[in-house]
């Protein structure tokens, strides 16, 4: 005689799944509201992932987050495409107790993400568009490019150093530029037995290698600010003083919509140009900028701004007035902070921006 089987229901109910993401396996925590249900090992798989969730768990609200990692946005796509409504986090927000910290595994990873998920104790990061994602691949890619060749000069420079090779007086001073004279120059170099000959041109080869790849990659980016939606941001940031392509592409990229900050320090904070503090009953400590960080667009606001104190009389007279009080390192970092109140202004209200003698 068959056994008439009752159908469990979560509707209404929340489920909850902390994932510690890896290459091979994603370690996977499932928490209900008032119960931890199971820590487990599964393949790195969103179908999987709701199989699973609706076989034990059926119709039921399913939420997940995981930690920003090697794997970037791509499994999030993937969740959400699934039905589960995810989130990506800083690995820093998330609640961790001095036990965890020094007694680190997967199984309490998942187990935190999780039960942070459930008490709403976790804060999503922003998930760019696909299209804007591989773009600031493509700029952050001929940032290492740029990396990459300046590596390789430095090793031909030590290696002619290294074997007695001086360099002539005409290229003492230009060498850095590493222009077509300076090029010829060295292929012309003789070294005394094949294996020196074939270190140099071996590196030589590959600095040339990478600046055409340099160049080939600046041509893409140049395209994108002639011709793409992007076009009129780029055209309005570059007149900002300090501001130029790849500096523009740069900020376009790592912000996105600067909308998504809802004010100033906000954005002062996602970039890393907030000090560090320390306060404790009467005592208040302000320390130097904190590690926490957007490295690639401080790096670039920073540098920026050091050409901008050039260029501009109103941030040329700032740090004037700065440098009267604390060392120029410092105050550059207060200049960026007023020209990352310019770019905001700009890219806010789709402005140029106009010189002046207001700080």
């Amino acid at each position: 005689m068959p056994v008439k089987r009752k159908e469990i229901s979560f509707k209404g109910q929340n489920v909850y799944v902390g994932i510690d993401t890896h290459l091979r396996s994603w370690k996977t925590t499932i928490m209900l509201e008032h119960s931890e249900f199971k820590t487990f090992s599964m393949n790195p798989n969103a179908d999987e992932l709701i199989n699973y969730l609706k076989r034990n768990f059926p119709h039921g609200n399913y939420y997940s987050a995981y930690e920003a990692s090697f794997c970037g946005f791509s499994v999030h796509r993937a969740l959400e495409k699934v039905g589960i409504a995810n989130i990506v986090v800083n690995p820093a927000d998330i609640p961790t107790t001095d036990k965890e910290r020094k007694q680190k595994e997967d199984k309490r990873d998942s187990r935190k993400i999780a039960k942070s998920l459930r008490n709403n104790d976790l804060t999503a990061i922003y998930i760019p568009s696909v299209e804007m994602e591989e773009l600031r691949s493509l700029v952050r890619f001929r940032k290492t490019l740029v990396k990459e060749i300046s590596r390789n000069k430095n090793r031909v420079k030590s290696f002619l150093y290294c074997h007695g090779i001086s360099l002539p007086e005409e290229f003492i001073y230009t060498s850095k530029y590493w222009s077509g004279k300076f090029t010829n120059w060295l292929k012309s170099i003789k070294m005394q037995t094949s294996h020196g000959a074939m270190t140099l041109n071996e590196i030589l080869d590959t600095t040339l290698f990478l600046r055409d790849k340099l160049l080939k990659v600046t041509k893409e980016l140049k395209a994108v600010s002639e011709g793409s939606a992007y076009s009129n941001l780029i055209r309005l940031l570059r007149t900002i003083p300090g501001i130029g392509l790849i500096t523009s592409l740069t900020i376009i990229t790592e912000f996105e919509d600067i909308k998504r900050f809802k004010n100033f320090d906000n954005l002062c904070s996602f970039v890393g140009l907030v000090p560090t503090t320390s306060s404790s009953g009467d005592t208040e400590k302000v320390g130097r900028i904190t590690k926490r960080s957007n490295t690639p667009m401080r790096n670039c606001i920073i540098e920026s701004a050091w050409v901008a104190i050039r260029n501009d009389p109103a941030l040329s007279l700032a740090y004037s007035k700065l440098c009267a009080r604390m060392k120029p390192n410092e105050a550059i970092i207060r200049i960026a902070k007023k020209l990352l109140n310019r770019i905001r202004y700009v890219l806010k209200n789709e402005t140029e921006y106009i010189y002046s003698v207001v700080v």
